[in-house]
């Protein structure tokens, strides 16, 4: 059982300040080392979230995004941010309503739902607006530079992938750079349904600490190789609410970036206990493998 994280007594007197005195404290962090996330409740009944960033460059990206890019969500689509403070890398998020979505259990019609009001979220984040000369450049070398990451990885995975599977790997990464242009815009960076909250509202997205200027299809990787392998109609529905069809180049990215995705789970995942990243990995890349034969 993991251990709860205390709120630092620095963080709480900053978040009292904004919003009152608190009255109860919750740890709501993910279940690894860096991640540092509380609920509060004030004495006035409303709730926010504390959260202290796992770097500079995630509260950077994370801060930006709640300025510039999540408002085109739409109201009670994401939490609002209250206020940061650079020096311990702290923001203050308003509560939006809902519970994760992979602890629900819902029904094949509800999962669909989901999938929908997703698929149209997405497609506000990615078109939030103009993408800068800095942005455009950065998202335009977005492929690029996952292809980069693959040696990275390789060597952290190790005797964990035969020589075939690391052969696969690279080959996949080399076909990466030359996919040719594809559309680019604003990403979440961690677009998965732990990241999605399902009440009687609707969807919401929280955790924008990965949100960036990058290809859009990047945005697709981890529900491809999860959610939609199990269940084609989530997809479909996904896809009718997006607004658009993948292109061929796009399609020819999902599948490479795919098997960076396998390589950087069978690195992450042992070495952080972390089962369930690991048989990811490992499903994704005997799924590639199998491809490649036929």
């Amino acid at each position: 059982m993991r251990q709860a994280k205390p709120l630092p007594a620095a963080a709480r007197r900053w978040a009292e300040r904004r919003i009152g005195p608190v009255v109860a404290v919750r740890d709501a962090s993910h279940d690894w080392p860096r991640s540092r996330v509380w609920e509060l409740r004030s004495e006035r009944g409303a709730g926010w979230y504390v959260k202290v960033s796992p770097s500079e460059k995630f509260f950077t990206r994370e801060t930006r995004a709640y300025r510039h890019v999540v408002p085109a969500l739409g109201h009670g689509r994401a939490p609002h941010l209250l206020d940061s403070r650079a020096e311990d890398l702290t923001l203050l998020l308003s509560v939006v309503p809902g519970s994760p979505v992979p602890g629900l259990g819902l029904s094949s019609g509800e999962g669909r739902a989901v999938h929908r009001q997703a698929g149209a979220l997405c497609a506000r984040l990615h078109e939030a607006g103009e993408l800068d000369r800095a942005d455009q450049a950065e998202a335009e070398a977005s492929l690029v530079a996952a292809a980069d990451g693959a040696e990275k990885y390789l060597s952290r995975a190790g005797a964990r992938l035969t020589a075939g599977e690391q052969q696969l790997i690279r080959d996949h990464a080399a076909e990466l750079r030359r996919v040719g242009p594809v559309p680019v815009g604003y990403i979440h960076g961690d677009n998965q349904p732990r990241n999605w909250l399902w009440s009687t509202t609707g969807l919401a997205l929280i955790d924008f600490e990965r949100t960036r200027p990058a290809a859009v299809v990047q945005d697709l990787v981890i529900l491809a190789v999860t959610e939609w392998i199990d269940h084609p109609d989530r997809e479909q529905v996904f896809f009718q609410a997006y607004g658009r069809a993948l292109t061929t180049a796009e399609r020819r990215a999902l599948r490479c970036l795919t098997a960076l995705d396998a390589v950087n789970c069978l690195a992450w995942g042992p070495d952080n206990d972390h089962p369930e990243v690991t048989t990811r990995g490992r499903r994704t890349l005997d799924r590639l493998r199998r491809e490649n034969l036929l």
